[in-house]
């Protein structure tokens, strides 16, 4: 048996000085559209039961009892009447289908589904998804969804002699749900105008208050919160929502991004945007291997001596300490200069987890760190 533990220790050499957002990170221009939107407008999930048949012996086993009833159930309507317990259903397999509802959408608008099997099928690649309804948080039909499955992976052989690419259980069916539901929201009855930042900001939200003020008058728009932009109600009354927008979505505003290092885990992935800063830190980074063994001996008795053959097991430690790397970075180092340090030391990307979580508990890390 084998135990490798990492053990990861960040002193703080200097005191952090804390750097000033304005000169730490870079300013982009956008445009208002690119960091907020209007009150009011956003999508909203779809989901739905259905079945995928054409399967090639990959679907649903017998023991799936909700697959057997909804396949008894379609045929019924069709008017066939079949017992529940002749029907097989390894070419079928119950999913669940999602989808999201656009803005403005009409009937007719085409909508992308995602289709998940929620039985015990292997794979459903090369199936097709029958008509299935499409239903909002309050149970009204908004679309319906049906289609043939596009899958990015596949999965073959049988049992332990098998081979899986990605994930086979779940595929999506492109523009393969159709709205039939007007769900538009009507933005001329709106009582009033606000704009709702992407990212809480009170700097942003300042910064939109302002290009929407430079051009449309002054008080034209305030700024309530860090998400919050209220707009002046009269706007709307001059040229209409739809032409109002039009123009404060084309206005440029310059942001400064905030920093920000999302971290995954599970799969150790890291993405840390170009800005980022660091304090003047030392990080030293070790190894402690442990290493068990067991042998087993065969103890043999002398001959004639009545004795019994037996296993006795000869277990070993080994301890192996390998000695602590580190690496210094100055006041003011980029995400850059960093990963190379930790290149150098041969950190991998779950110690470069447990890195940034210690260099971010001792205030060296000049960004918002997030777990997901």
């Amino acid at each position: 048996m084998s135990l490798k533990k990492g053990w990861l220790v960040a002193l703080l050499l200097l005191a952090p000085v804390i750097i000033n957002a304005e000169s730490s990170t870079s300013s982009s221009q956008l445009t208002i559209r690119d960091v907020a939107t209007l009150e009011g407008v956003r999508d909203n999930p779809l989901i739905g039961y259905g079945m995928v048949v054409g399967l090639n012996g990959t679907g649903d086993r017998r023991q799936t009892i909700f697959t057997i009833q909804a396949l008894a159930n379609i045929l019924q309507r069709m008017g066939l009447q079949i017992p529940p317990a002749a029907a097989r259903v390894n070419n079928v397999a119950a999913v669940f289908v999602t989808a999201s509802l656009p803005a403005f959408a009409r009937p007719g608008t085409k909508l992308d589904v995602t289709v998940s099997s929620m039985g015990d099928a292997k794979s459903l690649e090369g199936g097709l998804l029958l008509l299935t309804p499409l239903y909002g948080a309050d149970g009204q039909v908004y679309g319906a969804a049906q289609g043939a499955l596009t899958l990015g992976g596949y999965t073959a052989g049988l049992q332990g002699n098998s081979k899986q690419v990605n994930h086979p259980t779940v595929a999506r069916v492109p523009e393969g749900g159709t709205v039939e539901r007007d769900a538009g929201l009507d933005v001329s009855k709106l009582g009033h105008l606000s704009l709702m930042l992407r990212d809480a900001d009170f700097g942003a939200a300042e910064k939109v208050a302002e290009a929407v003020n430079g051009a449309f008058g002054r008080n034209t728009a305030v700024a309530v919160d860090a998400r919050r932009v209220n707009l002046d109600p009269s706007l709307a009354k001059q040229s209409g929502v739809a032409a109002v927008m039009a123009r404060i979505d084309a206005l440029p505003v310059v942001i400064h991004p905030r920093g920000k290092v999302v971290v995954n885990e599970r799969t150790g992935t890291i993405v840390m945007g170009k800005d980022v800063r660091l304090g003047a830190v030392s990080i030293l980074h070790g190894n402690l291997s442990i290493e068990i063994t067991t042998d087993f001996q065969v103890s043999q008795p002398p001959a004639l001596s009545g004795g019994d053959t037996v296993v006795v097991p000869q277990p070993s430690v080994k301890v192996q300490d390998a000695t602590a790397r580190h690496i210094e970075l100055a006041e003011g180092a980029n995400v850059e200069q960093l990963v190379m340090g930790l290149q150098t030391i041969g950190a991998t990307a779950r110690d470069v987890v447990a890195i940034l979580q210690a260099l971010k508990a001792a205030g060296a890390l000049q960004a918002d760190l997030e777990v997901i």
